[in-house]
Order: structure tokens, then sequence, then C-alpha cells
């Protein structure tokens, strides 16, 4: 299959998306957008992928949109408008639904849409020194692919708002203490970090992932009460708990 601005590594347990535009930052089109859902539907496809990971090829995981590829298109009320918004959000519901846990891992830049498309991601692990930024306000634009929720659940009201209405740049190091990233660490030991934690988390019971993933899923658009209902009352299948607990029976 071919793909437009991405490259797509399908080895199983962990397979990789790298965004791949790096003359342009990775900046975000369309086509790249769609063969990212591409993609993502070829994890769907194959159980035996237990983990995915979405990063970016160069010095940026991706600068946002590429508002060069919106050509004259009007940017009525500051919306990019259907041409970004369906795929965009076409690609972060499949993040959200796929049986698989979708890790981010923020290697640079990463502003405004970008921003929306990692915080849309199960985890978010960064660099340090990893460049963030909400700049929809600075360029007139509003969000529309999930930013104003996201990042309020994550960062706090107060501080997403400030966030946003500042448009100012923060860093990986930044990202974590606030909440927005599970993890930084060093540029040096990045690779091999993502490496170990993608390892360990596709270690575990595929079962007992997808469980957590609907779990906290559910819990990201219920009430506290409602959850603790959902979590008591649903069921999964996960069939490799005798196994992995055999050694404790005996």
């Amino acid at each position: 299959m071919a793909y437009e601005g991405i490259e797509f590594d399908a080895a199983a347990p962990v397979a990789t998306i790298r965004l791949n535009r790096p003359e342009a930052m990775n900046a975000l089109t369309v086509p790249m957008l769609e063969s990212m859902a591409q993609a993502v539907a070829q994890v769907a496809a194959n159980p035996a992928i237990r983990v995915l990971v979405i990063t970016g090829n160069g010095k940026a995981f991706s600068a946002g949109v590429d508002l060069k590829a919106l050509g004259q298109r009007s940017l009525a009320g500051g919306a990019v408008g259907d041409y970004l918004d369906i795929p965009a959000r076409g690609l972060i519901t499949a993040i959200n639904a796929l049986d698989a846990i979708v890790i981010a891992a923020v290697n640079g830049f990463c502003f405004t849409g970008a921003l929306e498309l990692a915080l849309a991601c199960d985890l978010l692990v960064t660099t340090h020194t990893a460049k963030f930024g909400d700049t929809h306000a600075k360029w007139g634009l509003r969000p529309s692919w999930g930013m104003s929720q996201r990042l309020a659940r994550l960062a706090g009201a107060q501080r997403a708002r400030m966030l946003s209405y500042s448009a100012m740049t923060f860093t990986g190091e930044q990202a974590a203490q606030w909440g927005i990233a599970a993890a930084a660490v060093p540029s040096e030991e990045f690779n091999e970090y993502v490496h170990r934690l993608a390892t360990d988390i596709a270690g575990n019971s595929m079962g007992a992932l997808l469980a957590y993933k609907d779990l906290y899923r559910y819990a990201d658009s219920h009430a506290w009460d409602a959850g603790l209902a959902y979590e008591a009352t649903t069921g999964y299948v996960i069939d490799d708990t005798e196994s992995r607990i055999a050694e404790f029976r005996s």
C-alpha cells in the first residue's frame, strides 16, 4: 500500500507510523492524515499488533497543519473547514477505537493540530527539550479536533486556558510536569525509552490492555459514579489469565 507523507512499519507486536515531511517540519496535509488512517486500519486488521507508536522523522513531531496546503480556501470563522476536519477527526476516532495502545512519541516540535493529534493517543511521551504549543489564537484560528476538551482534562482548566489564550511555547519537561505528557526523558535516551515502554506494554495481557483502554475511554466522557458502575458491571474477553497466574496456583 502506498502512503503519502508517512512511513509505516507494520511489524508486530509494535507497529510504527513516522510522519515523514521533515523538510516541512512534518506539517500535516490531507494526504498525510488519510495515509495515517489507512495505516491505523492496517493495525486494526492485525490482532498481533498490540502497540502503535506515532512519531516524526527529523527534528519535529509535526509543526501542525500545513496552512500552505489549504491554498485559497476560506477560513471562515477561524475554522480550517471540512477539507481538513473530516480526515483529522476520522483519524482521531480511529485511534480512539483501535484495539491497540497508541503512543505519541513526540521527538521535537509539536504545535496546534499536531498537539491535538498527540493528545488523542493513549499515551504521550516526549523529550525534555521538545517544544509544544497551542497556537490557534496566534493565527486567528479556533480548535476543532478536540483541543478544548482534552487539554483541559489533562492539564486542568486554568492551565489549559493560559496555554491557549497566550499561545505560549512550553517544553516537554513542562508538559510532563503539568500532566500533558506521561513522561519526558533526555533526547539521547528517547528512542530507547519509547522502545522499552512499547515492548513492556506489548508484553502484557492484550485482553486486559483493551479492558483498560475501554474503561479509561468511558471515564473521559462520564461522571465518577457512572464510571465506577461501568467498571463494576462491564465484562471483557481476557483469555490468558489462567496461563499468566498458573505459577501462583501451585
